[in-house]
């Protein structure tokens, strides 16, 4: 037996087929019972099964295998389950027969408290607090409800039958087919499900209320959530429908299944899973409250939905082979999401957010502690961490750049075929790149190879120099350091014109393009003889006009221009010639060469003046971001400058600010509303008086009547930010009223919005509360995460706590991912090499395989600010520069 102990998969002699599995959990106790019989084919010579199982108790006396030629029955000689392997051996005395046989078992479990494999989730009615069931098996935790092949390849077909009470609604992955009362409990069967992957199983017990509704197909669609939260479950049900029917144009396959449920769970880690046919949610994934929800809430469950819905497809029907491959599954799904929504909102203009998936993507990526989209998973401990920007954000913009290089329709057609050659079966990504390049002629392996097997992306650099364009490509780190690495980079342009464009493969580390070939033409010339360069002419070049690479940001790729063509480009920036996707990405590639000092901060500074009168959504969005994360810097680098920089930032908002208003106004869009209150939350952190002013009055209004028109949920964040700046351990009435205000409501996206203001308290001492709130028994464990990230005040403190309260915490959120959002949130905003030696040390001898990575990612972050402020703190002309920025009218 001790031979299968330490191995990363199971061994294949024998093989699931089907399985029969009935449960009978019990609310009261927090347990279940259950058994299994499951048709294995023996298809090697053996006298060992070997299985997952996971805190489960085998009854020993009931294990049998049963050969279904002979109908003789084998009973193991030994049954031995090994923890640390979460694997259950079963030794037999004879060699077990080849063939078909059936391997049955009883066992017992406990309903759990960790948000994993068959857990309790609890919830309130009518005033009393009760318990429902529910499953999360992804990544590899059906094994915690049932003895299984718990990998992703061993597809199998599975009936489901559950003993529940009978008053309580009852949900599987297939329709009810029968269900028979006896007493005060019920039994309730399923159809047999299609062949799948055990992580896909699900069950779902409790109360609950749903609206449905049908494809025009006749799939039936049903959204369950909570009693008394039905209509907030409308909005996510219109969007279900409509995909559905979107979906199967797109991948001309149908949705297989019968119906598709959806349900909102009260206690769920992740943000929502694709079982199949049952996908479960957070409640802020899958409800909207017309009156209480903000525009982004609505914006999150669209394409949330999205994206499990494209699982149901990418993932479900057609499975990754094993985990090296989720991005398959997460990268794909995230990137058809937006092509779903943008179906659906085209007023959103998604496709320009979905920058900041990219961006995401790249700030990981530019760790030397990064991982390549397809990583090596040696343990199932492992690949809880690889649910990340890499998997999720990097995997959908290469997918994202794939398509826009060979084109939508025939993109699309490689995919359909891609879906029905590996349908009900298991594909890894190079089956995918066989689609793509059988349906485009394009050497796609070759191509794509370089952006999945190794980490990291290039910076490609341009210069002009005698009417030529030099690019030279390099690996881009965030440290600053050099890296190996040689990418084929789909290099798109554009020359003083959109209409002026050529696209081509950076196959070398160096290339050049003539400029006078390129713009031979007359047109290119006629086109261009009007799009000034704002008097940075170079005659010398007799080329005098902006260019910009990457267009539209479709290349995961940073860029960075030579003085000549970078001046060009803020004149083009300032006057409007620039699309707001490009003006994003010149701006996010600035801050990123300027964190690994390939840039001075004054030249960031002086670029992002010329974003004072920017209107995108999207564009200033990230502008804010990049401003909080510049002003923590500036903190610590030069402490004198920081009330200047912060006025220069007002100075930059403001304008937006003025043309929004407080106000909402009729028939205003999706992207103002969500604008502006990130835009008055910017103002109101960087101490903007009439913010903070007009804010505390809303909020105060928002107190006497909670239906106020003073305060809609889009401004909400924005006045309970603007209460937290003034409160003090001295002054706590905003704090108490927030905490009165987050006890009264029932609305998960109300709890989380309250929870991340509290923590932008400046005074330490409250955050310090603040901070011991979110582990008290009022803050579910599944929202802690959310108020983590303290003020620039409250850094140490958060260390401080973190570190006394570190066994509490890996005990509580220790078995998820979840514990990762700690480490990070608290580790990673730091700026000095004492302090990454002193993470390291506590570290030492407390880190375990579900945090290594993301501890070393956390702690290179502090490694590269505090290098950062050192470079800032050698440069000369930043004073005199913040000063005339602040100074400067806008």
């Amino acid at each position: 037996m001790e031979q299968f102990k330490g191995q990363s998969r199971l061994p294949k002699f024998a093989v699931p087929k089907r399985y029969d599995i009935r449960l009978k959990p019990d609310l009261e106790s927090c347990e279940f019972a259950g058994s299994v019989a499951i048709d294995l084919d023996i298809v090697g010579h053996t006298r060992f099964v070997v299985l997952n199982v996971a805190d489960l108790s085998i009854h020993d006396g009931a294990v049998s295998f049963t050969n279904k030629n002979s109908s003789k029955v084998f009973q193991p000689s030994k049954v031995e389950i090994f923890k640390e392997d979460d694997i259950l051996v079963l030794e037999f005395s004879v060699t077990l027969p080849i063939g078909l046989g059936v391997l049955a078992m009883e066992f017992d479990g406990i309903l759990n408290d960790k948000m994993k494999g068959f857990y309790r989730s609890t919830y309130v009615q009518n005033g009393e607090k009760k318990n429902m069931a529910v499953t999360q098996f992804e990544p590899a935790d059906a094994r915690r409800c049932f003895p299984c092949w718990d990998e992703p390849a061993c597809k199998a077909t599975f009936k489901i039958t559950l003993d529940v009470p009978a008053e309580l609604v009852a949900l599987s992955n297939m329709p009810v087919v029968e269900e028979r009362v006896d007493g005060k409990l019920k039994t309730v069967s399923y159809q047999e499900s299609p062949i799948m992957s055990t992580y896909l199983v699900a069950i779902v017990v409790g109360l609950f209320d749903f609206v449905e509704d049908h494809t025009s197909d006749g799939v039936k669609v049903r959204v369950y959530c909570e009693v008394g939260k039905a209509r907030q479950g409308k909005f996510a049900l219109h969007v279900a429908v409509k995909t559905l029917e979107l979906y199967k144009e797109y991948f001309a396959v149908p949705y297989i299944l019968p119906k598709l449920d959806m349900i909102a769970i009260p206690d769920f880690a992740a943000g929502a899973m694709e079982n199949y046919g049952l996908v479960t949610y957070r409640e802020t994934a899958l409800l909207f409250d017309e009156q209480h929800s903000a525009a982004s809430n609505k914006q999150r469950v669209a394409t949330v939905v999205a994206h499990e819905l494209a699982h149901q497809w990418f993932g479900n029907l057609v499975t990754m082979e094993w985990w090296t491959h989720l991005w398959l599954n997460e990268g794909f799904a995230t990137w058809v999401s937006y092509l779903a929504a943008d179906s659906l909102f085209p007023e959103w203009k998604i496709w320009t957010q979905f920058l900041d998936e990219s961006t995401e993507g790249l700030r990981l990526d530019g760790l030397e502690e990064s991982h390549p989209i397809e990583v090596e998973i040696n343990h199932a401990g492992e690949i809880d961490e690889i649910f990340d920007a890499i998997s999720y954000r990097k995997g959908a913009s290469v997918i994202r750049m794939l398509q826009s290089y060979l084109g939508a329709e025939c993109f699309q057609r490689s995919l359909a075929s891609y879906i029905k050659r590996h349908a009900y079966s298991n594909a890894k990504t190079e089956d995918l790149w066989a689609a793509l390049e059988e349906g485009s002629g394009e050497p796609v392996n070759n191509l794509m190879n370089s952006w999945t097997k190794q980490k990291g992306y290039p910076v490609v650099s341009v210069s002009i120099k005698d009417q030529k364009l030099e690019f030279e490509q390099s690996k881009f780190l965030s440290s600053g350091s050099h890296g190996n690495g040689q990418w084929i980079v789909p290099i798109t342009l554009c020359c003083g014109s959109y209409d002026v464009r050529k696209n081509f493969l950076l196959e070398m580390k160096s290339e050049t393009l003539d400029l006078k070939e390129f713009l031979g033409c007359s047109t290119a010339k006629d086109k261009l003889a009007g799009a000034g360069c704002g008097g940075t002419s170079d005659e010398s070049n007799g080329i005098s006009t902006w260019i910009k690479l990457n267009v539209d940001q479709t290349g995961f790729y940073r860029v960075k221009y030579d003085e000549v063509l970078a001046a060009r480009l803020r004149y083009a920036i300032g006057n409007k010639y620039l699309s707001a996707t490009d003006r994003f990405g010149i701006l996010d590639d600035s801050f990123a060469l300027c964190m690994a000092r390939q840039q001075s901060l004054t030249t960031l500074l002086t670029l992002m003046g010329a974003y004072r009168d920017e209107l995108e959504y999207t564009v200033l969005s990230n502008l804010i971001i990049i401003s909080y994360k510049l002003a923590r810097i500036v903190a610590d680098a030069v402490p004198k400058l920081l009330d200047s920089i912060k006025q220069f930032f007002i100075s930059l908002f403001q304008n937006s600010a003025e043309r929004l208003g407080w106000q909402p106004k009729a028939g205003e869009s999706h992207l103002d509303a969500m604008l502006r209150g990130e835009v008055l939350t910017a103002l109101a952190v960087f101490g903007h008086d009439p913010t903070l002013d007009e804010g505390s009055r809303r909020f105060h209004a928002f107190l006497e009547d909670r239906n106020t028109t003073l305060l809609p949920p889009d401004l909400r964040k924005a006045a309970y930010v603007a209460v937290m700046q003034k409160v003090s351990a001295s002054n706590r009435l905003g704090y108490e009223a927030l905490l009165r205000v987050y006890r009264e409501t029932e609305l998960s996206q109300e709890k989380t919005r309250i929870l991340s203001s509290l923590a932008s308290c400046p005074d330490p001492n409250i955050i310090l509360e603040e901070l011991n709130f979110l582990l008290s028994s009022e803050v579910r464990s599944q929202d802690a995460v959310f108020g983590l990230a303290v003020s620039m005040e409250g850094r140490d403190t958060a260390w401080t706590w973190l570190k006394d309260n570190w066994e509490h915490i890996s005990n509580t959120w220790g078995s998820g991912f979840l514990i990762t959002r700690f480490v990070s949130t608290v580790v990673s905003p730091f700026s000095s090499f004492e302090k990454a030696k002193e993470v390291e040390e506590f570290f030492a001898s407390r880190s375990k395989p579900s945090i290594a990575r993301t501890l070393k990612q956390s702690i290179e972050r502090v490694h590269i600010n505090a290098k950062w402020v050192q470079s800032i703190q050698g440069e000369k002309d930043l004073p005199a520069a913040v000063k005339e920025l602040a100074l400067r009218k806008y």
